[in-house]
């Protein structure tokens, strides 16, 4: 108790909401509430737990009470049943002591060491689900997020009047169930102020101090990247707050390469850092998603699925509305209509991604924007190469796990950046030559294609070697590269004989080649990759400027060396040239794809080819491709 016992009569104790009888003594007196009028009395409450009866024998003939009525009593008797009876105080000559129970409130990062106990916990509900049997509230306090379990009946939400957000008291028995800690709620109350107060500026005080990011040195000393480590903390501060916060993360990315050595680090230690700060093992799986997207932007149909799928997990789960992650894509023109479809809703994007960006459209609806370019680099810094980092700001347990992968990235996107010397040699000390990583960038990309629009989380993993089975990638890689490089020799043998040459007005030699007609359908590679590979051997061929479209019916894919496209620019010059042509796409300076509607085809074309006649040739981009 937070008084002593006292025979003073003239103290009337205001109980506290969580006494229970344990807090009462017969002679004392105590505020109450009426909270029923029966005909023989009125029924009253001194607490939420305690409550009794006032009989009319004990009443003043003229007293008159209504439900709601406070009135002051004394206790007079503790039945054998545990029945309490009370008799009215007349007067107002009192001084009022608060009363209050003394427990000592359990961290939720011991419950793990106090199974078996009956605990205190105090929090915010991150969660209320209801199940097919109990109501699951998950309640995250300074230390960690914990399940805690009320059965009412199977299916029937328990404690209706607790919601999401609210801040309460739980007292319960810890147990165990399917290896995670949870705890069996034998009470919750939302707690009012100040309390309530008090425990919202000590949770948001341990989220911002809990949130901030591992100090970490970069893997390799590289001043373009350097600039980029300030925008990359913000990011994992944002992740680790929302992780702790106990809102799911929907992450989308390019599936390829590059796309996949940005998002399985991050994934990874997003999930480290989830198992470290939820006691519930089921935590990852409906926390975090990650989820490949074809195009190399947030096309609209994406959106509307992530939308729908966290408005469902909302009603269904009680959960949060997501935040969402873009990795190398997010940046251009093109994402905005999803991004405006999002901005509805309380959902927050961050992005993390290296095509040419237009901040000015994308900035207005993003709550963090990291790219080389709005730091004057370019596309030669990788997004993979950038979430390595950021993996290793979310999570410190994966030193060492990530050396290869900027690596891979550089591989996956050809960066010629000076620093891929670097990261070949961390690699390589990693127990990584050049040729293996070479199959892995191979591997990575067969799988992206047979994978569609599914994680392939395990396989990935596996692929890349990150959270994966270290003998079976070894065996796994060299597979999968061969069967990606036979894939790719029969499509170029079908290919090859149909590639037109021309030498256009800046003396670059550009390739163009009808992808639809003269190469293999729905297999592997696809266009994309088909047009690549068809320009390496192009490049390799006349050591010369470079230009390369593969061209479909409504699309065309853009390759070059030496030539300094800049595409989204040209995406926007079309438009303006070409009404009604529908022309839409983007990318790098040197890679990148467009559509348009198939009967415009052979204007885009024509008017595309004079824009890249008149582009400035540029000896930093040439460079025949390492194999």
């Amino acid at each position: 108790m937070s008084d002593s016992r006292s025979d003073d009569r003239s103290v009337v104790y205001r109980l506290s909401p969580d006494c229970t009888s344990d807090a009462i003594e017969v002679g004392e007196r105590y505020h109450a509430r009426v909270n029923g009028v029966v005909e023989y009395g009125v029924f009253v409450d001194v607490s939420k737990h305690v409550s009794g009866l006032v009989h009319e024998s004990d009443m003043p003939e003229d007293a008159s009470y209504d439900v709601g009525d406070d009135l002051v009593v004394e206790l007079a008797a503790v039945r054998d049943n545990g029945d309490l009876s009370f008799e009215p105080v007349a007067g107002d000559d009192f001084e009022t002591v608060e009363r209050s129970v003394q427990y000592d409130v359990a961290a939720v990062e011991t419950l793990a060491d106090r199974v078996g106990d009956t605990v205190h916990l105090e929090g915010e509900v991150a969660q209320v689900k209801q199940t097919g049997g109990p109501t699951i509230f998950r309640v995250r306090d300074e230390t960690g997020i914990a399940p805690c379990t009320a059965f009412e009946e199977a299916g029937v939400r328990a404690y209706p009047e607790v919601d999401l957000e609210d801040v309460v008291h739980v007292t319960g028995e810890v147990e165990t169930r399917e290896g995670s800690v949870q705890v069996e709620i034998e009470d919750i109350d939302v707690l009012d102020d100040p309390a309530a107060t008090d425990l919202r500026d000590r949770l948001a005080a341990a989220v911002a101090e809990r949130a901030e990011p591992v100090e970490t040195e970069p893997l390799v000393e590289w001043p373009a990247l350097s600039g980029l480590r300030n925008d990359l903390r913000e990011v994992a501060r944002q992740l680790r707050k929302t992780v702790l916060e106990s809102r799911p993360i929907r992450m989308r990315h390019h599936a390829d390469g590059d796309g996949m050595c940005a998002s399985v680090p991050v994934q990874l230690a997003l999930e480290q850092f989830i198992d470290a700060t939820h006691q519930d093992d089921d935590a990852k799986r409906h926390l975090l998603k990650r989820l490949p997207s074809k195009a190399p932007y947030y096309e609209m149909e994406d959106a509307t699925r992530d939308l729908n799928f966290g408005l469902e997990d909302q009603a269904r789960h009680g959960q949060k509305l997501p935040l969402l992650l873009m990795l190398d894509n997010g940046s251009t023109e093109e994402d905005t209509p999803a991004y405006e479809a999002l901005d509805h809703y309380d959902i927050p994007i961050l992005v993390v991604d290296h095509h040419h960006p237009d901040p000015e459209a994308v900035d207005p609806f993003v709550d963090a924007h990291v790219n080389p370019y709005l730091h004057g680099e370019d596309y030669r810094i990788t997004t993979g190469m950038m979430c390595v980092e950021l993996a290793r700001m979310i999570s410190p347990e994966l030193d060492g796990e990530l050396d290869h992968v900027p690596a891979v990235a550089g591989l996956s996107d050809r960066s010629k950046a000076d620093a891929m010397s670097d990261y070949l040699a961390l690699a390589r000390d990693a127990g990584y030559d050049e040729e293996f990583l070479h199959d892995i960038s191979e591997a990575l990309d067969y799988e992206a294609y047979m994978l569609r629009y599914d994680s392939g989380a395990t396989l990935v993993n596996d692929v890349l070697n990150v959270g994966g089975d270290e003998e079976r990638h070894r065996d796994l890689v060299p597979f999968l590269a061969e069967k990606a490089e036979t894939a790719v020799d029969r499509q170029l043998d079908a290919a090859m004989p149909h590639v037109e040459h021309r030498t256009v007005a800046n003396d670059a030699n550009l390739y163009t080649i009808d992808v639809e007609e003269h190469a293999h359908r729905f297999q592997y590679p696809a266009p994309g990759k088909t047009t690549g590979e068809i320009h390496d051997e192009k490049v390799v061929e006349t050591g010369e400027p470079v230009i390369t479209i593969g061209v479909g019916p409504d699309f065309a894919v853009l390759r070059s060396d030496g030539v300094r496209l800049d595409i989204p620019q040209m995406v926007s010059d079309l438009n303006d040239e070409l009404p009604g042509a529908g022309v839409s796409g983007g990318g790098h300076l040197v890679v990148g794809s467009i559509r348009f509607v198939p009967g415009m085809r052979e204007q885009v074309l024509d008017a595309l080819i004079e824009k890249m006649a008149d582009a400035e040739l540029d000896e930093e981009l040439r460079s025949a491709p390492t194999r």
